[in-house]
């Protein structure tokens, strides 16, 4: 095969608007492929959407006044050192500043995690078994 024979190639690929050709011979193998510029989409809404009114929440959705305390890492929510034991604390509970008041567990790890204030657990606002993100308020104390 000569060089006229892949210019004819070339010019076939092109014209049928292929990214990609292989030619096989007895005595040759070629394979021609094509950078393919990427195509740039912009989407449109097919709907203009509708204003968002913002309400000021309800009073139920307000958070109580009180000190917080937040997850100091991600992980999951555990109320009790097991599933049979009472939880660690609930609401009513006074605490001190090393008062553990939940077990948090990221990556198999068990971490208990204290009040590190003093107050009395006025809400308890993640369930049992629930994901928590760093720094999600957990408890609010009074």
């Amino acid at each position: 095969m000569n060089l006229n024979h892949i210019d004819q190639l070339i010019e076939k690929m092109n014209k049928a608007s292929l990214s990609e050709v292989e030619y096989k011979d007895k005595d040759v193998e070629i394979k021609l492929k094509k950078a393919v510029a990427p195509t740039q989409v912009q989407a449109q809404p097919a709907v203009q959407p509708a204003p968002v009114k913002e309400e000021a929440p309800t009073p139920q959705e307000q958070q109580p006044s009180g000190k917080v305390i937040k997850a100091p890492m991600v992980g999951t929510f555990y109320k009790a050192p097991s599933p049979e034991a009472e939880a660690f604390v609930k609401v009513g509970d006074k605490v001190n500043n090393d008062t553990v008041v939940c077990i948090l567990e990221a990556m198999k790890l068990f971490n208990e995690i204290e009040a590190e204030m003093s107050g009395e657990i006025v809400e308890i606002l993640i369930e049992d078994g629930e994901m928590v993100e760093y720094n999600q308020p957990m408890f609010i104390i009074r």
